[in-house]
């Protein structure tokens, strides 16, 4: 039998009861992790442990509003306490915000929506777990973007300025963390294709942009945006998971200050 890729790891996964977020918590319990799952719905939160019990994994549930700093900090305490510390954290919560709409229409509560709610999130989610981590326990702290912080396309104003700010903390948090034996590692999947059929915000998303085309939302991914990745497809949770299972991995422990390109091939660095 091979061994697992996080066997007695601890990993907190922010946003555990989302599409990404939810599927990143089952592989990480299947590969051996400890998983501490927070987010702000509990029905979301307890369906993902459902299915990591019938699994056989080890899953504990928090409800924690990300954007209140105290309460992400002494969650994250409480779990450093029982685990004796912590290995593997991820943000994957969701910010809905506009995607379409050029700078005429575009408000400044419009553009700013992402950046602010993105952007404090991982500052905040990222404090509260480095304290906990490092030293002779190696940390691994996982950030989620999107081509949009590449892209050079209309529309996208606050998507993209959000997108690019969240790579650029990452890149920036591991030159900072490296000496503590902490490594920061970013993904950037594209739309995600089975995520909105998993509950993912952005079937809202992406509900405008496929109403104007006449289409459904699926429709929209793999006859829109699929066709300008060099792949001619976008990832799936399942790739996006298994991608961030190896990362926080030690089979990975080389890597650190990377951005991942999981999209595809929607933009080639």
């Amino acid at each position: 039998m091979s061994e697992l890729l996080l066997q007695d790891k601890t990993a907190v996964i922010y946003g555990g009861g989302g599409a990404i977020g939810g599927a990143v918590a089952r592989v990480f319990a299947r590969e051996g992790a400890r998983v501490f799952i927070a987010g702000r719905t509990r029905a979301r939160l307890d369906a993902v442990a459902r299915d990591i019990d019938a699994a056989g994994g080890v899953v504990e549930t928090a409800t924690v509003d990300v954007l209140d700093q105290a309460a992400v900090e002494e969650h994250a305490g409480a779990v450093a306490g029982r685990a004796g510390g912590i290995d593997i954290a991820l943000n994957a919560v969701s910010v809905m915000h506009d995607q379409g709409t050029p700078l005429a229409e575009l408000s400044l509560e419009e553009f700013m929506r992402p950046i602010d709610g993105f952007l404090r999130a991982l500052f905040i989610t990222s404090k509260a777990v480095a304290r906990h981590m490092g030293h002779r326990r190696p940390g691994v702290i996982l950030t989620l973007s999107e081509p949009g912080a590449k892209l050079a396309v209309g529309g996208i104003l606050g998507h993209a300025a959000s997108a690019a700010g969240k790579e650029a903390f990452a890149r920036v948090l591991a030159a900072e963390l490296a000496p503590r034996n902490i490594r920061v590692v970013g993904i950037r999947p594209h739309a995600v294709a089975d995520a909105p059929a998993a509950g993912s915000y952005t079937a809202e998303l992406f509900r405008p942009g496929a109403a104007a085309a006449g289409q459904s939302v699926p429709d929209f991914l793999e006859g829109g945006l699929a066709q300008g990745t060099l792949l001619k497809r976008l990832p799936t949770l399942a790739e996006t998971a298994e991608t961030a299972a190896f990362l926080a991995s030690d089979r990975a422990g080389a890597m650190t200050g990377a951005i991942v390109n999981l999209s595809g091939g929607a933009l080639v660095d």
